[in-house]
């Protein structure tokens, strides 16, 4: 398995994917003309997090899946965004971040174990390789999922291939 081609490209296609889908809503949002802070408040159910949240932690684990691949220190970086453009910056901060990382610095971490700290109770310990399938890609897909979902369901004209990053 090429880690590398397995994390960097990927991650940046769907952080890329999300600032898309912000650009969309804001243009749904001028075109039904409403403030697009309501997006903010956006969630499924109410025991989920908002919006902001979905793009934090993705945003997180992003930056927290090359750190930890690569053998670094995660960067702590303040959840305090709370307009779209702060989100859109925290997504580029995020895919900078992550296109820093040259092949060199995760090829090679299949082997590498992985902690990954919980809030309650021990910490997920995996191989470089399980952490990256089993952890690390489903999470940032299930808070982009969750974005996009909370946007469709705001009526933002998202499609399949909006998801998939055509655009």
């Amino acid at each position: 398995m090429d880690m590398f081609n397995a994390t960097v490209p990927v991650f940046d296609r769907m952080l890329g994917s999300m600032q898309t889908w912000i650009g969309i809503a804001r243009e749904h949002a001028r075109t039904k003309g409403f403030d697009e802070s309501v997006y903010l408040t956006l969630r499924l159910a109410p025991d989920m997090l908002p919006l902001p949240r979905q793009i934090q932690i993705a945003s997180d684990g992003a930056k927290g899946a090359v750190a930890r691949l690569s053998g670094q220190e995660v960067p702590s970086w303040a959840d305090t965004e709370v307009t779209l453009d702060d989100l859109l910056a925290r997504l580029q901060k995020t895919r900078d971040y992550v296109n820093s990382f040259k092949p060199e610095q995760i090829n090679g971490s299949e082997q590498r174990e992985v902690t990954v700290p919980r809030r309650q109770g021990d910490p997920f310990k995996f191989s470089g390789e399980d952490f990256l399938r089993f952890f690390a890609t489903p999470n940032l897909y299930f808070h982009a999922t969750t974005l996009y979902a909370l946007l469709r369901h705001a009526g933002v004209p998202l499609g399949k291939m909006d998801f998939l990053g055509s655009r």
